[in-house]
């Protein structure tokens, strides 16, 4: 009888087709969490500055933090599911797409809560437009200055 010799097991290696995936680290969790604050002040911003500049707005103060959390997660899943269109698809919508996503957040937060009222036409329109530019420059500036800062005090 002859005994065969046998050889200890190989590691297991990553091959090119396995991929290995990251953890987030701190400082990625870090830069989503400032992302999602700076999302959701620009959003309040722009809600109080509608309620501010356009006529027949209205936005009382205990329905405030009511409608921001509803105007924002509205906002924050609509987004998600553009995202999820096929990139030609999504390129295509991308001018609109903000304008789009603000009329149905500000239409779910005001139906939704009593907080936000919007009365007429113009006031619906004129309140996507301030909504989505206050927004849209938040999202785009803040996290800017922030960078900015970062850099200028390392």
């Amino acid at each position: 009888m002859r005994h065969q010799r046998l050889d200890p097991p190989t590691p297991l290696r990553p091959t090119d087709t396995t991929k290995i995936t990251p953890r987030p680290t701190l400082i990625v969790m870090t830069q989503i969490l400032l992302r999602a604050v700076v999302l959701l002040g620009s959003w309040a911003i722009g809600l109080l500055v509608a309620a501010w500049v356009v006529p027949g707005v209205s936005l009382s103060l205990s329905g405030f933090i009511v409608a921001v959390v509803v105007f924002s997660v509205a906002q924050a899943i609509l987004s998600l599911l553009i995202l999820k269109l096929p990139h030609g698809y999504a390129s295509l919508l991308l001018g609109g797409t903000g304008l789009a996503l603000t009329i149905v957040a500000l239409s779910l937060a005001s139906v939704l809560t009593h907080g936000l009222t919007i009365r007429g036409i113009a006031s619906w329109v004129a309140t996507t437009v301030v909504a989505w530019l206050v927004t849209t420059v938040g999202a785009i500036s803040l996290p800017e200055l922030f960078a900015r800062d970062k850099a200028g005090s390392t």
